[in-house]
């Protein structure tokens, strides 16, 4: 018996970078919901555990079991006032960090309803928390310097590990933005160097 699927073949997905995912998912589903957004760098394992021994130390890590992996570092919590998108805008990464992953908390709605949504964005907005069909949604969604992409969905209203949806393209805007904070262009961009240097 074969398993069905998604629609995006997991067998394309980076496994140190969907890996790095489902774990960030994973250890920010233990603290619930209404959470702020949040920003990581992902670095090498192995350099990490090379260049930074206490750090990695304390992180539980080490050469023998995480050759190959990839593991996030979180930054600075970002202004409220600030939109992931927009912020995402502003930032571009150091050489060794090799991705990075966002965290936000969205209302989705059915696609029925995209006809009905206002143009004005603080009633778009009104619109969508009113909505009866709405769905609240936490979105872990990563890239890799290489163009690997990967996402993780979980919805409040099916709130157990099981039921958590995985791909590489499930947020392409989201991503994409991502994607562009791994390009070297230092005069456009603000660098943001992770908490603890790799």
């Amino acid at each position: 018996m074969t398993e069905t699927k998604p629609p995006a073949d997991p067998l394309d997905a980076d496994p140190a970078l969907a890996s790095a995912i489902l774990e960030i998912e994973s250890h920010l589903a233990q603290d619930g919901w209404d959470q702020p957004a949040r920003l990581y760098a992902l670095v090498d394992t192995a350099r990490l555990v090379s260049h930074e021994p206490a750090l990695a130390a304390a992180m539980g890590l080490d050469h023998a079991s995480e050759q190959g992996s990839l593991t996030a570092i979180e930054q600075d919590q970002l202004s409220p006032e600030v939109e992931l998108e927009r912020a995402l805008e502003t930032i571009s990464w150091p050489p060794e960090v090799l991705g990075c992953a966002a965290v936000v908390e969205r209302l989705v709605l059915p696609p029925d309803a995209d006809a009905q949504i206002p143009e004005d964005e603080t009633e778009a907005q009104r619109y969508a928390r009113e909505h009866p069909d709405r769905q609240e949604v936490r979105i872990v969604a990563g890239a890799t310097r290489h163009g690997a992409t990967y996402c993780a969905l979980r919805l409040r209203a099916h709130d157990d590990d099981q039921s958590v949806v995985g791909g590489i393209d499930l947020v392409p805007g989201l991503l994409a933005l991502l994607g562009a904070t791994l390009t070297d262009e230092p005069d456009t961009a603000e660098s943001a160097e992770p908490e603890e240097n790799p």
